[in-house]
């Protein structure tokens, strides 16, 4: 079994798998009156495939127990997901890179602070949705469309903190 510890998540630690979405540390410019910040194009949407689109959806998530054991990585080749928690709950992440193949040197695991979101790119394997200590509420941006755009990679993972 893949044993992991999980870092705090870091735009540059991330940077291989996606974007961190985080206002605290991104441009912004006034808008409505200068009434609004606008963080501007915090994450690149992708999508592929036969008649692609974006979906903007609310997964309400249960909670997961730490350490994680996971079974698969997922990944969805047709389009990048996104999530971003809407009552700063904290989540675990692992990540793989993309490929036909998991090399478990390659995966990693990390902690959200509760105010930070994630955008994984197209094709990166990824662990389902793991919130932690109570129920979650996520905006999700992802692809609808035709085609087939969910794999699963068995892998045994055990995820601790520090």
């Amino acid at each position: 079994m893949l044993q992991l510890t999980a870092q705090p998540l870091t735009p540059e630690a991330f940077a291989a798998f996606g974007e961190v979405i985080d206002v605290r540390s991104s441009a912004h410019f006034m808008i409505n009156a200068g009434r609004t910040r606008r963080h501007h194009d915090l994450a690149k949407v992708e999508v592929a495939g036969e008649s692609p689109r974006v979906l903007i959806s609310i997964f309400v998530s249960q909670p997961v127990t730490v350490p994680l054991e996971l079974t698969f990585l997922e990944r969805h080749p047709l389009g990048s997901q996104a999530f971003m928690p809407l009552h700063e709950e904290q989540f675990l992440i692992v990540v793989a890179p993309p490929g036909d193949a998991i090399d478990p040197a390659e995966v990693r695991a990390f902690i959200t602070d509760g105010r930070q979101g994630v955008n994984y790119r197209i094709g990166t394997w990824h662990a389902i949705q793991s919130v932690l200590e109570r129920e979650g509420e996520f905006l999700v941006v992802d692809r609808g469309g035709a085609g087939h755009n969910c794999d699963e990679h068995p892998i045994n993972i055990r995820v601790t903190l520090e």
